[in-house]
């Protein structure tokens, strides 16, 4: 008898009826994995989620796999909406995309999956996968992806080994260009579909929009640093830290000229602080104002990708796409409870909103894991 045929190992990718996705199916089927495409319906405002089921069956047809589509919107408004809808309610900025990533994708998606004898699950995320070590120490890895403008492992700082056992990410090896070529030579019916921009469920909902129906507008004080009240604001849940387009009622104390914060000044105004207790935003004047940035950060609920707690210098980030800085990373204190951290930039960070994510990498870009800003 000849050689014994290799067993094909089964994966569920999930589709959401973009490119990215669209190619990560078509790699794995063109790898001899035994492919299932997988649509989520959770939850849309827009109503562009019955458009992106039916462009993912559309691929799942032409690649030749069996599609399916999971209702799991019960699911994502507990998991995922609650916590937003809460953070922002409590007047910070949380990252629902990092949420959606630990509760449903790499939570849900992936216990479903092994529970129907799946061997793994895929998404389309631009980040790559590797393995360290042998035998009893080896651990997987997480590393920034090829196309560092593409690179997504920010948002993936929760993942475990226990889930990296059991996840594929094939077009964290190219860059965008790249997928959108093999798309076009296969035919694939996203090759052109541009990209959906900020939080997935919203669409082109803002997420003030969306916010007002769930939190009341709370009118407060904006003042400076030395405390002069020069305006307005509608509710501090409405704003964070860094931000710049304001929407708000001004008044100049030395002119008593009224604006929106940048037609009355020379410089805009970021708001720099927000004090839930007395429902006041603290605004600085130009993006150069010392008190936009800071060294020293508070971390709660840090994750570690291998398992192992890690103390010691690092290089890391306090925002998506943001360029990667010299920063120590340490416990809090010696009795502080677990994942409680603090970390310290060589040099002053902009913009760091309570409720974001920090993420800390390797100097050779391995990702070590992450924590919420506190």
């Amino acid at each position: 008898m000849g050689m014994m045929a290799r067993i094909r190992k089964t994966v569920l990718v999930g589709m959401s009826g973009g490119v990215d996705s669209s190619v990560t199916a078509l790699l794995l089927a063109r790898r001899g994995y035994r492919v299932i495409g997988v649509f989520m319906r959770s939850y849309n405002v827009d109503g562009c989620a019955e458009r992106d089921a039916e462009d993912a069956r559309r691929v799942a047809e032409h690649i030749g796999i069996p599609f399916y589509v999971w209702d799991i919107e019960a699911e994502y408004r507990a998991r995922v909406i609650e916590y937003m809808i809460d953070g922002y309610r409590r007047g910070i900025t949380p990252n629902p995309d990092v949420m959606c990533n630990r509760e449903i994708k790499f939570g849900l998606f992936l216990e479903r999956a092994r529970a129907m004898g799946a061997d793994f699950v895929a998404t389309g995320h631009y980040v790559r996968i590797g393995k360290t070590g042998a035998g009893a120490r080896a651990r997987f890895v997480l590393r920034a992806a090829h196309d560092p403008q593409k690179d997504q492992s920010y948002f993936l700082w929760t993942l475990g080994q226990g889930q990296l056992a059991h996840c594929l990410f094939p077009i964290g090896a190219y860059k965008k260009p790249e997928v959108r070529a093999i798309a076009r030579r296969a035919g694939l019916p996203t090759a052109e579909k541009k990209d959906s921009q900020g939080i997935c469920f919203l669409g082109q909902v803002s997420i003030e929009d969306f916010l007002k129906a769930y939190i009341p507008e709370t009118p407060g004080a904006i003042v400076t640093g030395d405390g002069t009240r020069i305006g307005l604001h509608r509710g501090i849940q409405f704003y964070t830290i860094g931000q710049r387009h304001l929407d708000a009622e001004f008044v100049f104390p030395k002119t008593g000229a009224t604006g929106t914060g940048t037609s009355a000044a020379r410089k805009p105004f970021y708001v720099a602080a927000k004090d839930p207790a007395t429902n006041t935003i603290t605004v600085a004047q130009g993006a150069d104002d010392p008190s936009l940035a800071r060294k020293d950060i508070r971390l709660v609920q840090v994750s570690f990708v291998r398992g192992d707690a890690y103390e010691g210098p690092v290089m890391a980030r306090v925002r998506y796409r943001q360029p990667l800085a010299r920063a120590t990373l340490r416990r809090a204190a010696p009795n502080a409870e677990d994942g409680v951290y603090a970390l310290t930039f060589a040099a002053p960070q902009k913009f760091i909103a309570e409720g974001q994510s920090a993420v800390f990498y390797t100097p050779k870009g391995e990702m070590l894991g992450g924590g919420v800003i506190a």
